[in-house]
């Protein structure tokens, strides 16, 4: 894999160590706007890399700064995300301009990129996340079109193993305590973080209705999270 540099100024000092993998489409009509948008210095935003529809990675911050992908966002009691976390920006023109599935050179990219980001920074699978799900009120991305699924069998997310488990406790505290923020740690409605999680884990239905179905996908997340914690404890 060839990484192009295209350096941001947009950037700061981490002041937190690297845990984090938040994943985003880049929801403008094209590759080169979007690029334009991440090193203008105006628009004060940023991620580390991006990767174009034809499986080019551009290399925008060094992953030992704080790149600013994330914005208002909230994941396991952790309120700026973009100080724990690397950003990767995939080029997709998003529900506004037109979403389209993502191409598989572009998932191509994605793999080889996390592995090596996971080699130099301890990531567990629970925390790649979708832009989505830390930021529920305000962002789609990468929307139900991303195959997290297929990412998981390269230990890029965690995705449903198909189990019986059964939630045993209100799913509200469930979904916090995988990551997801709820009142009264973040004011968003219920309904924003459940769509989020559907989006995400189960797309057949984006309703933000809380059903057994969803029940059962999250009781399985965290028992995988929980076991895979154990095992490196």
């Amino acid at each position: 894999m060839r990484i192009v540099e295209c350096p941001s100024p947009n950037h700061d000092e981490r002041n937190a160590p690297i845990d984090m993998l938040v994943l985003h489409y880049t929801g403008m009509k094209t590759g080169e706007e979007a690029l334009a948008r991440l090193t203008d210095p105006a628009a004060k935003v940023s991620a580390h890399y991006t990767i174009d529809r034809d499986g080019r990675v551009y290399r925008h911050v060094p992953e030992e700064r704080r790149a600013w992908h994330a914005g208002v966002s909230y994941w396991a009691g952790e309120r700026n995300v973009n100080a724990r976390s690397i950003g990767i920006e995939i080029v997709n023109p998003g529900h506004e301009f037109g979403y389209v599935p993502f191409t598989d050179p572009q998932i191509a990219s994605l793999i080889d990129l996390s592995r090596g980001i996971f080699a130099r920074h301890p990531i567990p699978p629970a925390r790649v996340v979708a832009h989505s799900d830390v930021a529920p009120a305000r962002k789609e991305d990468p929307g139900e079109l991303f195959p997290w699924k297929c990412l998981s069998e390269y230990s890029i997310g965690l995705w449903p193993a198909g189990g019986f488990h059964a939630l045993t406790e209100p799913f509200e505290k469930a979904l916090a305590r995988f990551g997801y923020g709820l009142v009264p740690d973040v004011d968003v409605p219920v309904d924003k973080v459940v769509t989020a999680f559907q989006r995400h884990f189960r797309t057949a239905k984006l309703d933000g209705v809380w059903d057994e179905e969803c029940g059962r996908i999250l009781a399985d997340l965290l028992a995988q999270s929980e076991a895979a914690m154990h095992a490196t404890a």
